[in-house]
């Protein structure tokens, strides 16, 4: 049976929504605010956490909503303004704070926001934590916010993206530069719009920036990691060694090799993982992925003699689980890149540099260097619905089964629903393409015929 605590604000990256709408409100920002605030108090010393945000219009309104819940709460809140993810997750355990905090959706759309906790570690938050901050959340918290001489103050930390730009920089061998390549970073005008091209720029690189223009409306339009595109097309133009795309938070990517070619996460972390066994680096045997990186990737692995742990998905059951293993690599198909000796999660503008010291170092294009395994054809589809999930239905189960039973052990059959939206999420992989179609497809009807039926 599943332990994890329920949540109800709570999915597999935070908090998410549609800007001023519920959950995603300036009450509801607040009151997280002041919860968070009171759990994460420990201790005598003076409570600080940092806050820092994507370039969404809607954190205009949830930053100084959560800023004024911590104060009420007796917390001294730092301000860093557009950051990436990982740079908050880097800030807040360097700067030895008791909690930090990201606004942002990711890679979704500008009318949704979202809010991601990092506790005094730099990780996220476990199931449990969250479920306990909820569960603050529900009460009166009137008798326990700070008395008037207790309130915190907010301040801007004026440094903080030098600050990550030199961490990120960190992470390449002593002495390596990127002079002579000529790089494509799109940057989706989302919140590495600023670092991400300066911390190549002055690494060596020649770079073309892409997407870092933010309106508060334009964030991962037709751009980034999720509309590599534009990436591609760019390369090609600008006869590029390589190009990087990021998502709104910088905390995932995607690359494109010389030729326009896209390289997924599930390559990049095939690359990184070979690369650092072969110098001694990697930790534990292997890497952990989720249950969506394909079967290319585990088979590519074990014929290095490297084993991969699976998880859930979403990237803080990969850190959980890196964690568990003892492991330094880890990721998804996606682009969340986790390498624990650099950072505590995804980091898009790290791997992205871990890739380029493999080109620098082995002297290859990208084309060359960066698809290490085939993949095994495999065919990802969404099916909406409403209200309660499908999935528990008698005949839908037997359907996956029967699906299953099809692939025999030469393949696989996932179905899932997504942690961040109303979507059910259908996913199959296999020898025969042919077969993979038809069993997509045909769980897809099903669980569509399911959820009309239902409303």
């Amino acid at each position: 049976m599943d332990s994890t605590p329920k949540r109800r604000l709570f999915g597999t990256d935070g908090i998410r929504g549609t800007a001023n709408q519920a959950p995603m409100t300036p009450e509801m920002a607040l009151k997280l605010g002041q919860a968070a605030g009171l759990m994460f108090r420990r201790g005598q010393h003076r409570h600080r956490v940092i806050i820092g945000k994507d370039t969404r219009l809607s954190g205009y309104m949830l930053e100084p909503a959560l800023t004024a819940g911590f104060i009420s709460a007796g917390m001294n809140v730092t301000l860093a303004g557009p950051l990436p993810t990982p740079a908050i997750a880097m800030l807040t355990r360097s700067l030895r704070l008791d909690l930090g905090v990201m606004i942002s959706a990711s890679h979704n759309p500008f009318e949704d926001n979202g809010i991601k906790l990092f506790g005094p570690d730099g990780a996220k938050l476990s199931d449990e934590a969250e479920a306990q901050i909820e569960a603050l959340m529900d009460q009166d918290l009137a008798a326990r916010l700070a008395a008037p001489a207790q309130l915190g103050r907010a301040a801007r930390l004026v440094d903080a993206a030098g600050r990550y730009i030199e961490a990120a920089k960190f992470c390449l061998p002593r002495g390596l530069r990127l002079d002579g390549l000529r790089i494509v970073v799109d940057c989706a005008h989302g919140a590495a719009y600023k670092v991400a091209p300066a911390a190549l720029f002055e690494l060596g690189a020649e770079v073309i920036p892409l997407g870092v223009n933010p309106d508060g409306f334009n964030i991962n339009r037709d751009s980034g990691s999720t509309a590599p595109q534009a990436l591609s097309a760019a390369v090609l133009e600008h006869g590029a060694d390589l190009g990087i795309a990021l998502d709104g938070d910088a905390d995932r990517v995607i690359l494109a090799d010389e030729r326009g070619e896209i390289i997924d996460g599930d390559q990049i972390l095939g690359l990184i993982a070979r690369d650092m066994a072969a110098c001694g680096h990697l930790r534990g045997g292997g890497i952990a992925a989720t249950v969506m990186s394909n079967l290319g990737l585990e088979r590519f692995l074990a014929g290095l003699g490297l084993s991969l742990v699976r998880t859930k998905v979403g990237d803080r059951y990969v850190a959980e689980a890196m964690r568990a293993h003892g492991l330094n690599l880890g990721g998804e198909q996606s682009g969340h890149v986790i390498l624990s000796d650099f950072a505590t999660t995804g980091d898009g503008l790290v791997a992205a540099l871990q890739v380029l010291s493999v080109l620098v170092r082995s002297r290859k294009r990208a084309s060359e260097a960066c698809r290490v395994f085939t993949p095994l054809p495999q065919l990802l589809r969404n099916v909406r619905y409403r209200g309660v999930s499908p999935l528990g239905l008698p005949h839908i189960q037997g359907a996956i089964a029967t699906a299953t039973a099809r692939l025999g052990g030469g393949g696989r059959v996932l179905i899932r629903a997504s942690g961040t939206e109303p979507l059910i999420r259908v996913m199959a992989e296999g020898e025969d393409p042919a077969l993979i179609g038809e069993i997509v497809t045909g769980l897809c009807a099903e669980i569509a015929a399911a959820t009309a039926a239902a409303e």
